[in-house]
């Protein structure tokens, strides 16, 4: 794989951000440093706007998740793979959000073994509360790139993430292995 280096193009914001002195060794990185950057610019902004409602963003997603999902519930494993974001121990979140009075678990009608969680009145009084002040502030994050090139960056993320799948994963197994040198005493 070749790398490409971009002497020629002006110094790009994310380069500026980090403080950056070299160029990027290809587009491909620097679009994916662009991603993880962006990302954490907005989960922060967004981290500091649930805070007001005393909710972090994993929990905001579990609840947006379970609404859409209606009276009926999901089991924990159905959220999970659900999640934006992963989180390895959702159970534990979801006992946190019950002893909040947002979420409800009740077992399955169809197999006793099996424990549906939904949210709860309190759960949904919460986010609709939340509703209107998101969009607002979400707007205030991307409403100045107009519906046309939003349209294209969902596009473009889509086809991003489309792209991984053609990744064979012998690249991630071929990378070279250093010896770990013996240690003596």
């Amino acid at each position: 794989m070749q790398s490409h280096f971009w002497y020629a193009l002006p110094v790009s914001l994310l380069a500026q951000e980090i403080k950056q002195n070299r160029p990027f060794r290809s587009l491909e990185e620097e679009a994916l440093l662009n991603l993880a950057r962006t990302f954490e610019v907005n989960n922060t902004r967004l981290g500091e706007f649930l805070r007001q409602f005393d909710l972090t963003y994993t929990q905001y997603n579990v609840l947006r998740i379970l609404r859409g999902a209606g009276e009926a519930g999901l089991k924990c494993s159905e959220v999970s793979s659900r999640m934006v974001n992963h989180d390895p121990d959702v159970t534990r979140l979801m006992d946190r959000l019950e002893r909040r009075g947002w979420v409800v678990r009740k077992r399955s009608n169809k197999d006793r073994r099996v424990v549906l969680v939904a949210i709860s009145v309190t759960g949904l009084t919460l986010l609709s509360g939340i509703d209107v002040p998101l969009a607002q502030f979400l707007a205030g994050l991307g409403g100045h790139m107009g519906p046309e090139r939003l349209g294209q960056l969902i596009a473009l993320l889509e086809d991003w993430r489309r792209g991984q799948a053609s990744v064979p994963t012998a690249i991630a197994e071929t990378k070279t292995r250093h010896p770990v040198p013996a240690v003596r005493d």
